[in-house]
């Protein structure tokens, strides 16, 4: 009998160390899928695809948790960002850092087809200003992103950019 106990002790700690070792599951469900119409590497232009914004790239990763951005203006400039659906939240969180010290936290979700995210800061001149930007995937292909900004708590919107991301071949 006692030999019986330990050997299902130990067929319990090899069975034990044997899950603990498998790979976790990942991101799978339909919810984390919501925004992989971003992923790829691509070219940002105006609608008319003739004024150069610069160059995006875009992976998943972290088995599939994980937007990962790496952006490179026509201008020079650089910036990343690290896009997921939050289980704590329930929502979609982008968290942005520029080369130039601009960072951006925003939140939200898919609203139709398209992502938007939104989030408060303080503006150049240090007033309160609210940050929105929607992702849309377009039927030819393309995804239009568009930036808009609020500083008087969202009664009244500029654009600040209109981004027409066209895949690279």
């Amino acid at each position: 009998m006692r030999h019986r106990l330990l050997l299902v002790a130990l067929l319990t700690s090899v069975a034990g160390a044997a899950s603990a070792q498998q790979a976790p599951a990942g991101c799978a469900s339909a919810l984390h899928r919501q925004f992989d119409f971003w992923a790829g590497n691509w070219t940002v232009t105006d609608s008319a695809g003739r004024v150069p914004y610069g160059q995006n790239t875009i992976s998943i990763e972290e088995q599939g948790c994980l937007l990962h951005e790496h952006w490179t203006g026509s201008r020079g400039g650089t910036g990343q960002s690290v896009n997921f659906h939050s289980t704590s939240t329930k929502q979609w969180t982008q968290v942005w850092v520029g080369s130039d010290g601009t960072t951006l936290h925003l939140e939200g979700g898919l609203r139709g087809a398209s992502m938007e995210l939104q989030g408060a800061g303080l503006g150049s001149k240090g007033e309160l200003t609210v940050e929105r930007i929607t992702w849309t995937p377009l039927p030819d292909g393309r995804v239009r992103q568009v930036w808009r900004q609020s500083t008087d708590g969202g009664t009244t919107w500029t654009v600040s950019f209109d981004g027409w991301y066209a895949r690279q071949r």
